[in-house]
């Protein structure tokens, strides 16, 4: 069936090579995230959040990460597409390893950081380059509907902070992003299972005490995230062990919250299945080198 002039069919906008050959694989997929009653971002996202076969997931990030890239070339005002992206680079960050390829970790923190920064200016103004009084200014006229970008952004952020290996660029850059999690926290610190809350309880652990770390605030945040996420979030559970179990040599806390994660039934938390799997992943392989540490 042919459509009228003033129509237009799913397919005919879908991005072409230079040779004007349409990326089939890509265009499949951009059929079915515009509409023509197919599913939408939001069910793709959620689809993946409950996916429990890890190495699908790993084999599949190149296709689901380069047609996010080009969706938001196509529609670079898009910001629930940019909030997308950036969690889907930030998730990868953090997947690479227990795909086997931690190279990859750092290069996929770079477009995290792009678009965690272009995030955050769309929505709030904040630059990477700004003042910490600038962006403490930007920070106090943003509101709750605000909460969203704030934290994926600064979250992106961070994940190329990471990968910098102390680099003082980088370094300058943590309080900044520290502040914007704070902002968080005030706002609505339940986003996202308490994830400023667990943000904090981890860079609260980077430094020695006598250098700004703060073992109390680290384990205060980690609690109250685990209280909002109702210990369904199995990342706070790892992260609290190999940081703050270990910042403070307690090897019994470290212990008992690894068995928690490996404990859990996945099945109850059906949203939270990938990370919780990773998790699974990451809290086995801690237990088998608690020897080694404690």
């Amino acid at each position: 069936m042919t459509l009228p002039p003033t129509e237009k069919s799913c397919g005919e906008n879908m991005p072409r090579t230079r040779t004007g050959q349409i990326l089939l694989p890509m265009a499949l997929l951009l059929v079915l995230l515009g509409g023509c009653g197919f599913p939408t971002m939001a069910s793709l996202v959620e689809g993946l959040n409950q996916q429990t076969d890890l190495e699908l997931v790993c084999d599949g990030s190149s296709s689901y990460l380069l047609l996010l890239d080009s969706l938001l070339f196509e529609n670079p005002d898009d910001i629930s597409l940019l909030v997308n992206t950036t969690k889907a680079y930030s998730a990868y960050v953090m997947v690479m390893p227990e795909c086997g390829r931690p190279e990859r970790s750092a290069v996929l923190s770079e477009k995290a950081r792009k678009y965690g920064l272009r995030l955050l200016l769309d929505t709030t103004g904040i630059k990477q380059t700004d003042t910490i009084d600038e962006i403490s200014d930007k920070l106090q006229a943003s509101d709750r509907d605000s909460v969203e970008a704030l934290f994926w952004g600064a979250y992106g952020w961070a994940n190329w902070i990471s990968f910098q290996q102390g680099a003082p660029a980088a370094v300058i850059d943590l309080p900044k992003v520290e502040m914007i999690m704070k902002r968080v926290v005030d706002l609505d610190e339940t986003f996202y299972n308490g994830g400023a809350h667990l943000f904090l309880g981890i860079y609260y652990t980077l430094k020695p005490a006598i250098y700004g770390g703060d073992p109390d605030a680290s384990r205060s945040h980690f609690k109250k995230a685990l209280a909002i996420s109702d210990n369904r979030f199995l990342p706070i559970q790892v992260a609290y062990a190999n940081n703050y179990a270990k910042m403070v040599f307690d090897r019994q806390l470290h212990a008992k919250l690894l068995e928690e994660v490996l404990s859990f039934d996945l099945a109850t938390a059906p949203s939270l299945t990938l990370s919780n799997l990773v998790a699974q992943k990451q809290a086995r392989k801690l237990l088998s080198e608690i020897d080694d540490y404690f």
